[in-house]
Order: C-alpha cells, then structure tokens, then sequence
C-alpha cells in the first residue's frame, strides 16, 4: 500500500523551514524545485511543432512520428500510481537527484539517436524521469514551507508548470527552424544539468521510508493501464498485425477488473475503488481527462496541418500555437474567482461546452483543409479558455474529495491526465492526415460524454468535524478523615 510521510507539525530547523519561516536557502531550493517542474513539463510538447521535420529526416511516416511526442506522455500515465511510493521509499532528495538523472540520460539519447526507434525509446526515458518530479516536489514544498507562505510556493509551482506548457512549442519551432531539431535536446542538456547539480546540493537530506506496498492491487493497475495504452498507441501503426492491439486490450481490461476485485475485497489497501464512483472525484477526473484529450489532439493535430497544408514555417507555427497555453495561464486566476462565486461544477461545466465548441470548430477547418490562420487563432484562443475551465474547478473537487484526500487518489488523477494526453496523441497518429476532421468530431464526442457524467454520481458526505473534547471536570473536594 502507498503511503506519504506525515506532515510534520514542526519542521526541521535546519536545513529545513520553521513555523515562522521558509527554509534555509529557499531561493535556491525554491530554483531547484521550480527548475525541475519546468523541465518536466517543457519536454512533454517541445517537440509538437518540428514532428514534419522529425519524420522526415528518419523517412517515417508521420504516424509513427506522433510516438517521439506520444511516448512521454504514455510513460508518465504507466508509472504515476507508483510514484508516490518511490518518493516515500528513497525519500524526496534521491527521487528528484534520480529523477533529473534519468531526465538527462533520456535527453542525451534523444540529442544523439540515429534511429526514430532509438528517439522513441529516449523519449519514454524522459517520461520516467519526469514521472518522478511532481511528487518529490510537491512533497518538498509541503513540507519545508510554513502554512503561512504555502499557497505562495505552490503558485509558483503551478506558473513553472504554466510556463512550460506555453514556451515549449515556440521554442521548438524557433530552435528547429535555425538549427534542426536535434538543437531542442542539446539545449536542454545543460538546463538538466544545472537543475540536477542545484537539486543535490540544496535539497535537504531526508530520511527514506520502508513503506509498505500493494503489489496486487498496484501490479495489476499498472499492468492495465500499459495494457490499454500500448493497444492504442501501435493500433495507428503501419505493418501491426490487427490482433496485438486486440490482445493488448483484452489483457488490460482483464487487468484492470482485477484491481478493481483486489481493491473491493481490500479496502484498506492502495485504495477503495467505490471512492472513485464519488461525484467529486469521477467528475473531476473525467473532466482532466477531457480536456488532456482535446488539448493534446490539438497541440498537435494543429501543427501538424499548419506547417503540411497552410506551410506555415515552424517559427510562425510555434508563435501561433502559443495563444493556447498563454490564454489558459492568464485566465486561470480569473476562473479560481469565478469558481468561488458561482460555484465548481458551474465552471466545469461551462468548460467542457466550450472544449466542446472548440473541438466542432477544428472539426470544420480540418474537414475543409482551410488554410485560414486567424480561424485557426481564434480557435485556440477559445481551447485555452476551455481548458482553464476545466482544469481549476477539475482540481479543486479532486482534492476535495474523500479519494483525493490520499496520496493513491490524486496519483490516479494525475494518471487520467496523462492518459488523456496518450489518447489524444493516438488518436492522430489514427486520423492523419485524412480523418482530422473526423478526429475533432470524436473530440466533440468525447466533451458531450464528460458533461454527461458531471451529472451522475453518489456524494459522500465530509466527516463532520471533530467535537472538542469538554473541559475536564473540576475535582471534587476531598472530605476530611473522619475522626
């Protein structure tokens, strides 16, 4: 079973924060922690927009290209359910000192594959690697900042996530265009080493915990869920025979039914599978995973068609895509507010209609092959308005919830995240280059179906808070010894 540490009430002195302050060095440490969630995040889409340059180098077809962006993604879906154990069992220190380690090695290999293959398979090492980020270093923040100065830190590290997700496709485009896709890596090499060097000396040592693991119920989830996607990751593929992705398929549900029997006979163990029919926590995660199937398909889809048919150039493409992320980030402080006034699911909701709206949109441009650019902005202009929607009011009721009161709960909803994302990027390697239009229909399909479900689902009520204890009993007199 995965366990987190407990937050201590005091934390460590030295090097650690106290109640009255952050940590010693927290400048640096805070540059370390923010470092590695930017390069966590900035790998997952630095190469969406030079994917044409990339198949054409290595001749492939641009179906198998899609897995350079696809795999680290499918690789952050797998191994997030047992990221929080390997956090809890090597301590926060060593995972994120693995973590850019394992990030730098796949970085390496990407920089100098000779083979799509051998990019592939670097590129699934960096989702390792990035897999191990956000629990280190969301743990580190938790526990070295005072409560008074946490929700400062912690929005610093949603901006770092921000600002990965809005320089990485322009940043590809710029870099490829002037010196070929290759210079993406070689520039994030010494980034990660930086990243890696300030990590090991300003992150504090912690003790490792020999925390007890669900081998079951987390076997047989992590197996599924690879199962799944790996089924529709190579079903896309050229020359596969057509019954691996069904076998895959059968084996990941098999596996999947197996967790969910594992969790029901042991509901005390990785986690109780009826805490996740809970409205709070099925609406939330559906609706990310939504939104990461949208937001993906079009992150990619979307320059794919702009630097095939419009021939836009990647610098120009990477400007345009752009929009997206920078709309989601600058709206997201205005939809917390809104989320507060008029209430989560009112927010999610409106959301997931205008994912919908956006995705109809694309589905008409690329139906047509219209070469219209600034249809093409306004469309992303509205996705980054839908995806901020979805996402604070997506997080706030994963967190509310009774599974997401455990670490095993929010693990899961980040997985539906990244499984969105592989979806997403499956699907156009399925669709392209003649059915994107038919991709952004299913989208549609896809935003219509989580509304549904927003509506559907049993709420289980909060504990009520704990009674304070009565004031103890004045002592009663002790009588006189009688004479």
């Amino acid at each position: 079973m995965t366990s987190t540490r407990p937050v201590r009430s005091q934390p460590p002195a030295v090097p650690g924060g106290t109640a009255a302050g952050p940590p010693a060095r927290a400048g640096w440490l805070l540059a370390a922690l923010l470092g590695a969630t930017f390069l966590g995040t900035v790998s997952n889409n630095i190469v969406n927009v030079p994917l044409r340059e990339i198949t054409d180098g290595f001749a492939a077809p641009v179906s198998q290209g899609v897995l350079v962006a696809s795999a680290t993604v499918l690789v952050l879906a797998v191994a997030m359910p047992t990221t929080g154990w390997v956090s809890d069992r090597l301590g926060r220190r060593r995972t994120l000192v693995l973590a850019m380690s394992v990030l730098l090695a796949g970085t390496l290999g990407a920089a100098m594959a000779p083979t799509l293959p051998l990019l592939v398979a670097s590129r699934a090492l960096q989702g390792i690697g990035c897999a191990l980020v956000p629990t280190a270093v969301m743990g580190t923040l938790a526990r070295l900042w005072p409560s008074s100065r946490r929700n400062r830190v912690m929005g610093a590290w949603g901006a770092a996530n921000g600002i990965g997700q809005a320089v990485g496709p322009p940043i590809g485009g710029l870099l490829a265009d002037a010196f070929g896709w290759r210079s993406i890596f070689w520039l994030l090499l010494p980034i990660t080493v930086g990243v890696l060097v300030l990590a090991a000396v300003m992150m504090p040592r912690d003790t490792a915990q020999r925390v007890p693991i669900d081998v079951p119920a987390i076997g047989s989830l992590t197996l599924g869920v690879a199962a799944l996607m790996t089924a529709i990751t190579v079903a896309p593929q050229d020359g596969v025979p057509g019954w691996l992705p069904a076998v895959a398929a059968a084996v990941g549900l098999i596996a999947l039914g197996v967790f969910v029997a594992t969790g029901l006979r042991r509901p005390d163990g990785y986690i109780d599978p009826r805490l996740l029919v809970e409205t709070r926590w099925l609406r939330s995660a559906v609706g990310v995973f939504v939104q990461q199937v949208v937001l993906f398909s079009t992150l990619v889809a979307v320059p794919l068609h702009l630097t095939g048919v419009v021939e836009l150039s990647q610098t120009a493409t990477g400007l345009l895509v752009f929009l997206l992320p920078v709309v989601w980030a600058t709206s997201a402080p205005l939809v917390g507010r809104l989320a507060d006034r008029i209430g989560p699911r009112t927010v999610l909701r409106t959301g997931l209609l205008v994912l919908l709206a956006s995705s109809v949109s694309l589905a008409v441009l690329l139906g047509l092959r219209s070469t219209a650019v600034a249809a093409f902005g306004a469309v992303l202009v509205v996705a980054g308005l839908g995806v901020a929607l979805v996402q604070t009011p997506s997080l706030g009721g994963a967190t509310r919830s009774p599974a997401g009161q455990k670490g095993a709960g929010l693990g899961l909803f980040n997985m539906m995240r990244f499984v969105g994302a592989s979806v997403g990027a499956a699907a156009v390697a399925a669709a392209y280059p003649a059915h994107l239009g038919g991709l952004f229909g299913g989208c549609a399909v896809v935003a219509l179906l989580g509304l549904a479900v927003s509506f559907v689902g049993r709420e289980v009520p909060d504990p009520p808070p704990a009674a304070p204890a009565p004031p103890a009993a004045p002592a009663s007199p002790t009588p006189p010894p009688a004479t």
